[in-house]
């Protein structure tokens, strides 16, 4: 099967996040791992808009095998801030859920990238993406002109 890419500079999800405060450190701002923390709110969101509970429920379970944050600009306690969450490329086994945090002016203040297998849970090992859950990424990542 052809590996899928799309629109690098466009996405379709987001969610706010309510900044804690344990989230900010010493310096007034959020620490760096709190991102991560997030970016989770993020991928379960879309996750639930784009499959609904069946993700959670699936002998097929997307799992994370590799994620990288870039920290650009600082958020403080009182910033408003959401994550935006999209598929941006789409393999055999795994795919690529790139996402941004994003301060409510438009200042992108940290982005991540994270690649999930589906594992299966009966067999303990990864397998293919399974078709229902390629069909349902495609057409919200394409669905932007509904």
């Amino acid at each position: 099967m052809e590996p899928k890419a799309f629109d690098q500079g466009y996405y379709r999800h987001y969610s706010p996040v309510q900044i804690r405060f344990g989230d900010v450190d010493r310096f007034g701002h959020v620490n760096n791992n709190a991102y991560f923390a997030y970016y989770d709110i993020g991928k379960q969101a879309y996750m639930l808009e784009v499959f609904g509970r069946e993700v959670f429920t699936s002998n097929i379970a997307p799992v994370i095998v590799n994620i990288n944050a870039d920290f650009i600009h600082p958020v403080f306690y009182e910033d408003e801030v959401g994550v935006e969450t999209r598929i941006s490329h789409l393999g055999e086994k795994s795919f690529v859920i790139q996402q941004r945090a994003v301060k409510r002016d438009g200042t992108v203040c940290s982005q991540c990238a994270t690649t999930m297998v589906c594992f299966s849970l009966k067999e303990q090992k990864s397998v293919e993406i399974p078709e229902n859950y390629r069909f349902q990424i495609e057409a919200y990542e394409r669905g932007r002109e509904d």
